[in-house]
Formats: C-alpha cells, sequence, structure tokens
C-alpha cells in the first residue's frame, strides 16, 4: 500500500513560555501543502522487519526513523506482524516543512489500513503524539490552529487552492533547539488565536504587515540570505511570504 505524505507550512508562529518539559508553547496555524514524499508499506513473508530509503539523505540512524518508530509504537500494543516500509524522501529534511512527522503519522495510518486495526482518528491522533510536536497533525492533514508544544489543535475553515505556494529551501540546517535558544518568549499565553482569525479572514493580500514568524527575526539576524529570499517571493509577485516553523524553507503565496 502507497501513500503521499505531504508538508506543511506555518501561517504566524508565536513561541510561547517554556514548559517544564522542556518544550514551548506556541500558536500558529498549520496548512498542509502539496510537496509530498513517497512512503510504501507491504507485509512481509520472510518474517522480517525492514526499512529502506531513497531519495534525498536521510541523516542519522535509520532504525531511529520516524517510520520503524511508529511501527514499533503501534506494535507495542497490537503486536503487528512485521512489514517491509519503503520510504522516498522528497520533502527536504530538518526545514521546518514537517516531513519526517507527515511520514511518521502516515505510517500510522497506513498500517490501520493495512492491518484494518479499526483506530479512530483520535487515536491515531495520541499514538502520533508520542513520536513528535507536530506529527498528529496529519493524521487529519487539514488546516487547523495548532498551540500546546503544537500537538493540539482546533480545526479551520481556509482554503488556498486559488492560490500558487511556491517553497525554497536554500542549504541552510538550522537546529531547532538552537533556533529556541535566539528566541526571548513571552511568560503568559497570549491570545494570538483570536488575532490569526481576524488576520486570514481577510484577503492574502493583506496578511504582509500582519502575519507574523518570531523566528523570522533572530533567524534572519543570523542568515540574512534566508531574509533576501523572502524578498525575493514579494519581488516576483507573492502576496505573502514567510519563513515556515523555524526554518529554513521560506514559502510565498501567489496568484494563480
Amino acid at each position: 500500500m502507497i501513500a503521499f505524505p505531504n508538508a506543511k507550512i506555518n501561517l504566524g508562529l508565536k513561541v510561547l513560555h517554556k514548559r517544564p518539559d522542556g518544550f514551548h508553547n506556541i500558536e500558529t496555524i498549520f496548512y498542509p501543502v502539496g510537496l509530498s514524499d513517497i512512503l510504501e508499506i507491504i507485509p512481509t513473508k520472510d518474517g522480517v522487519l525492514s526499512f529502506a530509503a531513497t531519495g534525498l539523505r536521510i541523516p542519522g540512524d535509520p532504525k531511529e526513523n520516524l517510520c520503524l518508530k511508529a511501527f514499533h509504537l503501534l506494535s507495542s500494543d497490537l503486536h503487528l506482524p512485521p512489514v517491509k516500509i519503503h520510504l522516498h524522501k522528497v520533502i527536504p529534511i530538518g526545514a521546518g516543512l514537517g516531513g519526517g512527522s507527515s511520514d511518521g503519522a502516515f505510517t500510522i495510518k497506513l498500517l490501520n489500513d493495512i492491518f484494518s486495526l479499526g483506530l479512530s482518528d483520535d487515536q491515531m491522533m495520541d499514538y502520533a503524539r508520542n513520536l513528535g510536536s507536530d506529527c498528529a497533525f496529519f493524521i487529519l492533514n487539514k488546516p487547523a490552529f495548532a498551540f500546546g508544544k503544537g500537538d493540539r489543535f482546533e480545526f479551520i475553515d481556509l482554503d488556498l487552492s486559488g492560490y500558487r505556494i511556491g517553497i525554497e529551501t536554500p542549504e541552510i540546517h538550522i537546529n531547532t533547539v538552537e533556533a529556541y535558544a535566539m528566541i526571548r518568549p513571552k511568560s503568559e499565553p497570549s491570545e494570538f488565536f483570536p488575532i490569526l482569525k481576524k488576520i486570514i479572514s481577510q484577503p492574502v493580500k493583506e496578511w504582509k504587515d500582519l502575519l507574523v514568524n518570531d523566528f523570522e527575526h533572530p533567524v534572519f539576524n543570523k542568515y540574512p540570505e534566508l531574509e533576501k529570499i523572502k524578498q525575493d517571493f514579494y519581488e516576483r509577485g507573492a502576496l505573502y511570504a514567510s519563513l515556515s516553523g523555524s526554518g529554513s524553507s521560506i514559502f510565498g503565496i501567489f496568484l494563480l
């Protein structure tokens, strides 16, 4: 069975206080986009669990890949038979696009289908939360206001299908821990969601000076070439452009 785990972009991002577990609370809008990996999972006849990856090189130990972690997570409760997993990586890694999280979430969904596990969306989201902060978003995979550490959602009505979304990811790796260390968050939760709802209810062309990602200022100070990419998007006619997550991807929203 084959699926196409897709990326996401962040529309606005507010970093709040640090949590006791070491994470930060955030408020943002996740919006799914079409850039996708290719994930195939098939039951194996040789009784051996295997994982193979092609496409973009995935750093680190393959045994730590979120696809395998998702399998082990479900199997620890549901005693799944071994499978063969093949991931063709297209979404840039460590770029603020959620590609690894999407791979993990889609693995859960594929296993649910392949083995007729009967897991509800809520159950799959709970499993996904164990894999990473934004993994659960990709279970339902629709526009959402994300809060907590990015693992709690209020789904919203937002349709950008009438626009083209361009994404550029330079060869700059921004460590997430490093990015958060550059932020001076507010000590108390904000009321950003009502502001976000008001902003996104306006035409996209009005978002430019209103929809802000807190990571942009410190990240652009350290990597000015990223700010240049954002400016290039505007010079090419983007209605709105922004850093996605903590970067390094920059996206622009254009009229079709």
